[in-house]
Parts: structure tokens; C-alpha cells; sequence
């Protein structure tokens, strides 16, 4: 098997470290090409010893990782209590690279370092990192290029909660981000759930300012917003009030959208007065938009469905920290999912506080997605 996931709940690091060298070695044994390391909140001031501890008994060619608030590994999602998890692969070169804080810094280390049809696997800072920047501009520069990662969830990460802590070889970063030049051939696919579904019909924005929506259709936005509530099921009007997302057509020449066609934004609030409705992106006028609700059971078969078709020997899973137990109600869900729909217990990844992934061709910055990269020897 050219991959392999370990998970540790031992509360004492270097004991963790211990337990998730011994499954490794004896998957893959020494020498993996991409070793990936996941440690939650409890171990982040020790993550330097587990990274020595990693360099010396393993000996991978790459090693990168970032720490989190809640980690992923095999089929488990640990959330709350020290956890650390570790995916290696054994199949070919797959280069690291360090991307600065600043926009043309980070776009030219990454650039200067991607051949055609690569994935990058990104995880970074969400506080120093731009991520919206340079991912639109990568997109604009290399459409040949996927980028699949996270941003790391910070909330009780790091002395003082003062930013992520992310990995490259021995070395540890607090700003920026790491990454990872995956050949193309390595990947099967770059998968992007969102995990949310439409109500409503499809409308276009009429007027906006920047991220603020001010029509949809020739009327107030927030008028429209009324009217898809108003003959919503109770069921849909509950989940509304827990929380309204609008998707954004990326393909507008199509004439049925699917899932994958929407690029999913939050709601983040309304203006009774003036009709508008604020959201967590900027809208340009013309665009085609559809509301949309996010639940268990619509995020469960969105995931399915996306996986349904797909099959791997590995695979790295960035959750939205907005899912996992709080959204499914129960442990391990996107975790016990992906490994069971690809046949291999090979996962590992975290939640974070963004997601990276392409939709409908196209990289995106996502909230509370679950991004997945699918690989297979060859």
C-alpha cells in the first residue's frame, strides 16, 4: 500500500509521537516520499520535538503539517482532547515549498514551482496568509493547477492564540503557509462538498456593491429573501433561521445547475430598511444566485454523491470547523464517509477555519466545505 494514516489520542506527546511511528513503520516503513502531520491544540508547543522525532525514525523526503483544533485520521475525527495523526505516501517526489505571507512573494515561490497539471496542497495562516488573493490569482495564472488545503483553525492554537503553527521539514512557521507540488498523476481527483442544497429558483443580482446584494430580479433582496421563506416548508424555515447561504452560478452558459455549479457563500446579515442583504463575498451585477440551506442529512448526501464515482488508495480531508459533531450531531462523519466510499482507511486532515478546493473547474476559498484530495499509485 503506497499510503498510510495513524491517529494518536495519548495526551503525552512524545508518547503520541511513539504510536503513530510505530503504525507507519509498519505499513510503509522508513523513507516515505510526503509525510503530513496533524497535531491538535494539546501537542502544538511540542510540535518541533514530534517533527525531529518524525525526521529521525521515519526519514521522509517531504514533511509538512499544521496544527488544529480538531484532527482527522483513519476513520476518526478527534475533537476536544490530544490527538495527533500522520499520513505518509510512498509514491514519487513530492517537493515542499514555503509561500509567504505577502501576495507577489507567496505567487512567485509557488509559481517558480509547479509543473503542468500539479496539485498544490496548501495549509496555511488565516490571519496572515491571503488566501482569497492568491488563490484568484493562481487561478488567473495557472487554471492547469488545483489547489486543495485548508486554513488552520486557530481557536485555542498556539502561546497567547496568536496565530497557526504550520511545518516544513524541521522547521516551524507562524504566518504564511506551507505547501506541497503533488504531480498530477498521483491525484485522482480534488473533491469539493459543500454540503449544502438549494430552495427557491435561480435569480439574477440586479444591483450590488461590493458584498452587499442590493436586488435580486429588479427588487429589494431582501424582498426575495421574504418570498423563498414565505413558501419554504416548516422544515426548510427552520433551517433558515439557523443559518441562509446563497450559491453563486460559476457556469452560467449551463441551463441546469447542479451542486457543482454553485460556489456556496454565507449570508452574514440584512438591512430591513434598504431591502439588502450582506454576503460573505463580492457580487458582481449579472450574477446568477440561488439560497440555499445547509443540513445533515443534505450535507451527508451531497458528500456521497460526490464520492460515489471516485476511488483511491489515500486521501487528505479539510473539513469546515463548522461541521463535524456540531453539524452531524455525532462523531466521525466526513471521516467514517470518505474512508468507507474509497475503500481505504488511508485519511488524514483537520478542521479548519476555510477549506481550498475547485468547484466547477475552478479553485475556491470555501466556508465550512469538506475538501478532499483523492490519490492512487500508478
Amino acid at each position: 500500500m503506497p499510503f498510510a494514516a495513524a491517529l494518536s489520542e495519548h495526551p503525552i506527546a512524545a508518547a503520541a509521537a511513539g504510536e503513530v511511528l510505530g503504525t507507519i513503520l509498519e505499513h510503509g516503513g522508513v523513507g516515505p516520499d510526503l509525510a503530513v502531520v496533524f497535531a491538535s491544540s494539546a501537542h502544538v508547543e511540542f510540535l518541533g520535538e514530534i517533527s525531529a522525532a518524525i525526521e529521525a525514525v521515519l526519514r521522509p523526503r517531504t514533511l509538512v503539517g499544521a496544527a488544529t483544533t480538531a484532527v482527522v485520521g483513519g476513520r476518526r475525527e478527534v475533537e476536544g482532547v490530544p490527538a495527533l495523526s500522520v499520513w505518509a505516501a510512498w509514491a514519487g517526489p513530492m517537493p515542499g515549498v514555503r509561500v509567504a505571507a505577502d501576495p507577489d512573494a507567496a505567487l512567485a515561490a509557488i509559481g517558480a514551482d509547479l509543473p503542468v497539471g500539479a496539485t498544490l496542497l496548501l495549509l496555511a495562516d488565516p490571519r496572515s496568509f491571503p488566501a482569497e488573493t492568491v488563490v484568484d490569482e493562481l487561478a488567473w495564472r495557472r487554471p492547469d493547477v488545483s489547489v486543495v488545503g485548508g486554513l488552520a483553525s486557530t481557536a485555542g492554537v498556539g502561546r497567547g492564540n496568536v496565530g497557526s503553527v504550520l511545518l516544513l521539514g524541521g522547521d516551524v512557521h507562524r504566518d504564511g503557509a506551507v505547501g506541497v507540488v503533488i504531480p498530477g498523476e498521483h491525484v485522482v481527483a480534488p473533491v469539493v462538498s459543500q454540503g449544502c442544497r438549494p430552495i427557491g429558483d435561480v435569480m439574477a443580482v440586479t444591483a450590488a456593491d461590493r458584498h452587499f446584494v442590493l436586488e435580486l430580479a429588479g427588487r429589494p433582496a431582501l424582498e426575495r429573501l421574504t418570498e423563498v421563506t414565505g413558501s419554504a416548508s416548516p422544515a426548510d424555515r427552520a433551517l433558515l433561521q439557523r443559518g441562509l447561504h446563497l450559491g453563486v452560478v460559476v457556469n452560467e452558459t449551463k441551463d441546469d445547475f447542479t451542486s457543482d455549479d454553485f460556489l456556496v457563500r454565507p449570508v452574514l446579515g440584512g438591512d430591513r430598511g434598504r431591502g439588502v442583504l450582506a454576503i460573505g463575498a463580492d457580487l458582481a451585477v449579472g450574477s446568477a444566485v440561488q439560497f440555499h440551506v445547509r443540513d445533515p442529512a443534505s450535507a451527508h448526501v451531497d458528500l456521497c454523491d460526490k464520492l460515489q464515482d471516485v476511488r483511491g488508495d489515500g486521501a487528505l480531508l479539510f473539513s469546515g470547523d463548522g461541521r463535524g459533531r456540531a453539524l452531524f450531531g455525532a462523531d466521525d462523519h466526513d471521516a467514517s464517509t470518505v474512508a468507507e466510499l474509497l475503500g481505504t482507511d488511508a485519511v488524514a486532515g483537520m478542521f479548519c477555519d476555510r477549506e481550498l478546493g475547485p468547484v466547477g473547474g475552478r479553485n475556491f476559498v470555501h466556508d465550512d466545505a469538506s475538501s478532499i484530495l483523492v490519490l492512487a499509485d500508478i
